[in-house]
């Protein structure tokens, strides 16, 4: 049985990116006591975009990616687990 292993994967964020997921961890800190990482945010994002079940085809913009997930989303809305 394979392990799965956590990589280490370097990012550049701007300041309001870095802001934006500091402020959802203080944020979940102040509602339920538990704070938020950065990094598992970042990974809970790229989970539900898996669950989206998205890839790469045609996509050449943050605009385009953008479309994706939202028509994605609007498309297949009730078929996501909860």
């Amino acid at each position: 049985m394979e392990t799965l292993r956590n990589q280490r994967v370097v990012t550049f964020l701007n300041r309001e990116e870095v802001d934006f997921l500091d402020k959802l961890g203080k944020d979940a800190l102040f509602s339920t006591g538990l704070k938020l990482s950065r990094t598992k945010i970042i990974s809970w994002l790229i989970e539900f975009t898996k669950k989206l079940q998205l890839n790469g085809d045609n996509i050449k913009s943050e605009e385009e990616f953008e479309e994706r997930i939202i028509d994605n989303i609007k498309n297949e809305e009730p078929h996501l687990p909860r």
